[in-house]
């Protein structure tokens, strides 16, 4: 599986890029392929690996802000292995003139 997820501590002001960053250790120090972009965190693994990484990224943020927001968006689909590379793989291969897909779809 593949989660995307968020944490944004409230209540600490406008730049939270410190408090990211204590998520963002947890995720690193999990072992688990991940990527960090500017809007999400996306990890790869067994769902109750994903969700400890998750559950422990939100408690270090929680550990210093009185609020903390959470968004998370999965994709269950057992069997898939290097999804993090493959799906974006998949779509430059389309981006370079690749094969056609008969039909568009925002998942890949």
């Amino acid at each position: 599986m593949i989660v995307a997820f968020s944490v944004t501590p409230l209540g600490v002001g406008e730049d939270v890029g410190e408090y990211v960053a204590d998520a963002v250790r947890v995720v690193r120090a999990s072992g688990l392929p991940h990527r960090t972009d500017a809007m999400f965190t996306s990890l790869e693994g067994e769902w109750e690996e994903c969700m400890e990484v998750v559950r422990r990224a939100v408690a270090a943020v929680e550990a210093r802000a009185p609020r903390v927001s959470l968004v998370l968006k999965a994709d269950i689909r057992p069997g898939v292995v290097d999804g993090l590379t493959s799906k974006v793989e998949t779509v430059d291969r389309y981006l370079a003139g690749g094969p056609e897909s008969g039909t568009a779809s925002a998942g890949t």
